[in-house]
C-alpha cells in the first residue's frame, strides 16, 4: 500500500480563481524587476518587454494526480435503496420504448392482370389508417399517410409499372401497361408512413400477369386529355365515363383502355401553380373494328397542316368530349396494327420469294457434266479437249523454267549494257532521254 500524500498547498503568489488573483514572482516588488510592471499584474506597464517571462504553469504533486484517478470509494448499497433504483431504471425504459413508431404488418394482396390492358392498383388510405389505428385517435382526424414501393429485392418499380400521390391525404395508384415479356408473377413491397406518430405499416402486393386470350386490339388510338392530371383518370368510374365518350366518337363499343400515361413522362413541361392548370394525360384505346370516319379526318395530312398552321382539324367531333375532357385533336395518333403488319411483312414475303426462286435456278437447275457431253458433237468434244490440253500443257512449261525475266518487260533499259535508266529524272525532260546509246 503505497504511503498516503502529504497535504498539498498552492505556492504563494497564487490564488483562487474566484479572487480573480494574478500570479507575482517571490521575491519582487509591485514595480517589478528594473521599474517594470509586468503585464500579467492586470496593470499597465510603464515600459512593456520585449518577451516577457511567462508565469509558470500549476503543477499539482503527482501522488494528486494519482489519486484523482483512484476509483472510487464503494458504498453497501441497502435494499430498499437498491430496489428502488431497479424501479426508476424499469420506467425510464419503458417509456423511451413508448416513443418507438410502430410497425404493423398487413395481410398479403394478390391481383391479377392481362397484357394489352391498363393496370391500376389503388393504395387505400383506409386500409392502413385501421392498421395505425390504436384508440387513442380521433377518428374524425385522418393522418396523413405517404407511401413507398419497390419491387421485391430491388430498389425500385420494374420498367412497366409506376406509382404516383398527389398528396399526403390523397391514395397512392400503382399503374402501367404489361406486355408479353412481364408475363409471370411481380412481388411489390408496399410500405407506408403515418406522419403524424411516425409509424409504418407494409403489405406485399403480388401481381399475376397473364396473357390475353385475344391478343391486343388491332386498331388503337391515343388521345391527350389536357385538362386532367394522371390520378384523376386512373379510378374505374372515371375510365368508364371515357369509354362512354370515346365510344360515341368512335362509333363502337368494344373499346378498352390500355395504357395511361403522364404528359410529363412524355416531355411536357410543368403546368404554372395556376388552379386549373392540368399535366395533362395520355389516354390509348383499342378496339377490334376500324377506325370512325371523324376520327380518320381528324389525323389525316389535310388536318396535320391545318394543326402545324395553329387551326383546328379538319373533324365534326370537336366537342363531343367536352366539357368533362378537353382533346387536343393536333395531338391524336391512330395506330393500326394489320396496316403496319402488311406494310412490313409483305416486302420481306417478296424478298425471300426471289431468293428462294434465284436459289433453285443455281443449285436445283444445273445441268451436269455428263448431261452436257451427251448433248455436245464430238468434233467439239474433241476440239474443246485439245485446245484445255495445250493450255494445260503451257502453263506447267512457263511454271517449270528458270529464265531470267525480258529486259523489254523493264520499264528503261539499254539494250548493249543492261543499265537500267531512272524513268522520273530531275530537272531534264524525260522524253528526250534516247532508249539506246549512240
Amino acid at each position: 500500500m503505497s504511503p498516503p500524500c502529504p497535504q498539498w498547498d498552492p505556492p504563494r503568489g497564487h490564488q483562487d480563481e474566484a479572487n480573480q488573483g494574478t500570479w507575482e514572482p517571490l521575491g519582487t516588488s509591485a514595480a517589478g524587476v528594473g521599474g517594470r510592471r509586468w503585464p500579467w499584474r492586470g496593470l499597465s506597464s510603464t515600459v512593456s518587454p520585449r518577451s516577457p517571462p511567462r508565469a509558470p504553469p500549476l503543477v499539482q504533486p503527482r501522488c494528486l494526480r494519482q489519486s484523482a484517478l483512484a476509483p472510487l470509494p464503494q458504498t453497501k448499497m441497502e435494499g430498499p435503496a437498491l430496489l428502488q433504483v431497479w424501479v426508476l431504471a424499469a420506467v425510464a425504459l419503458g417509456g423511451s420504448w413508448a416513443t418507438l413508431p410502430d410497425h404493423h404488418v398487413l395481410p398479403d394482396h394478390r391481383v391479377s392482370s392481362e397484357t394489352g390492358a391498363v393496370f391500376v392498383h389503388e393504395l387505400e388510405q383506409e386500409l392502413f389508417q385501421e392498421a395505425f389505428f390504436d384508440g387513442h385517435e380521433d377518428d374524425d382526424v385522418a393522418a396523413p399517410i405517404t407511401f413507398h414501393a419497390h419491387l421485391r429485392d430491388h430498389p425500385d418499380l420494374p420498367r412497366w409499372l409506376r406509382y404516383i400521390q398527389r398528396d399526403p391525404h390523397q391514395p397512392g395508384y400503382l399503374y402501367g401497361c404489361p406486355t408479353a415479356t412481364e408475363v409471370g408473377t411481380h412481388t411489390i413491397e408496399v410500405l407506408a408512413y403515418n406522419r403524424h406518430t411516425y409509424g409504418t405499416a407494409s403489405q406485399r402486393l403480388i401481381i399475376t400477369i397473364t396473357p390475353a386470350p385475344d391478343g391486343e386490339p388491332p386498331y388503337q388510338g391515343e388521345f391527350l386529355v389536357g385538362n386532367r392530371n394522371v390520378e384523376e383518370l386512373l379510378p374505374a368510374a372515371v375510365q368508364e365515363t371515357f369509354l362512354q365518350v370515346t365510344a360515341g366518337v368512335w362509333e363502337r363499343d368494344d373499346l378498352r383502355v390500355i395504357n395511361i400515361t403522364s404528359a410529363l413522362d412524355r416531355g411536357g413541361r410543368v403546368p404554372l401553380p395556376i388552379e386549373g392548370r392540368k399535366e395533362g394525360v395520355y389516354v390509348k384505346v383499342g378496339s377490334w373494328g376500324t377506325f370512325s370516319p371523324c376520327l380518320v379526318s381528324a389525323a389525316s395530312p389535310q388536318s396535320r397542316f391545318r394543326c402545324s398552321l395553329g387551326q383546328q382539324p379538319l373533324a365534326s367531333c370537336y366537342d363531343t368530349f367536352a366539357p368533362r375532357f378537353a382533346i387536343h385533336w393536333c395531338n391524336l395518333t391512330l395506330d393500326l396494327l394489320p396496316g403496319y403488319l402488311v406494310t412490313l411483312l409483305v416486302p420481306l414475303a417478296v424478298a425471300a420469294l426471289l431468293c428462294l426462286l434465284l436459289g433453285h435456278l443455281m443449285c436445283c437447275r444445273r445441268e451436269g457434266v455428263a448431261k452436257r457431253d451427251l448433248a455436245t458433237s464430238d468434233i467439239q468434244l474433241v476440239h474443246h479437249t485439245t485446245i484445255h490440253g495445250d493450255t494445260e500443257e503451257l502453263r506447267h512449261m512457263a511454271g517449270s523454267r528458270d529464265v531470267p525475266r525480258p529486259l523489254s518487260t523493264l520499264p528503261m533499259f539499254n539494250v548493249r549494257t543492261g543499265q537500267r535508266i531512272n524513268p522520273m529524272p530531275g530537272s531534264s525532260d524525260g522524253a528526250r532521254v534516247p532508249l539506246l546509246s549512240q
